[in-house]
């Protein structure tokens, strides 16, 4: 594929960082969701709060709100972004957790990958936390729903896709 067009390929095809300096600083904000697939046993000690390991909601919640802070030093081309907010809810469903996850932020670019990256470090943070009791427990999903802001402007995901 040529680079024309593809803003983090060089000239020669190489990947590089793109520059954003000269974009306007604007609000902008990325909701994610995560999907973690749990044993109906373990939804009840979830339920009840008898996980072994302490209170797996809160710290996945707290692992989920860390992540954004370090995407950019997870995702080789983000830029690191000043977070201005971060909210994060764990559901538990008789399937599993569902966690939404939006994240909004004033700068020059979107916070898509943050969104997406605290949804995913919350799931595999909440395995973690239950791994000893159902090692079937497993992300099935992980996926934008909606983005504001920037040059692009608002972005929804289609119910279809849901």
């Amino acid at each position: 594929m040529s680079s024309e067009g593809f803003t983090h390929l060089n000239a020669s095809g190489e990947a590089r960082m793109v520059n954003v300096a000269q974009k306007d600083i604007t609000e902008r904000s990325a909701t994610a969701r995560g999907f973690v697939v749990i044993s109906p046993e373990v939804i009840e000690k979830l339920r009840t709060g008898s996980v072994p390991k302490g209170d797996a909601l809160s710290v996945a919640r707290i692992a989920a709100i860390s992540a954004t802070k370090k995407t950019s030093e997870l995702i080789p081309l983000c830029h690191p972004l000043a977070i201005h907010g971060v909210d994060v809810d764990l559901t538990v469903e008789d399937s599993g957790v569902s966690i939404l996850v939006t994240v909004t932020t004033a700068d020059r670019t979107g916070v898509e990958m943050e969104a997406l990256t605290a949804a995913a470090v919350g799931g595999l943070t909440l395995i973690d936390m239950v791994k000893g009791l159902d090692r079937t427990a497993h992300i099935r999903t992980v996926e934008l729903l909606e983005k504001k802001g920037g040059r692009s402007g608002h972005w929804v995901r289609d119910s279809a896709d849901l």
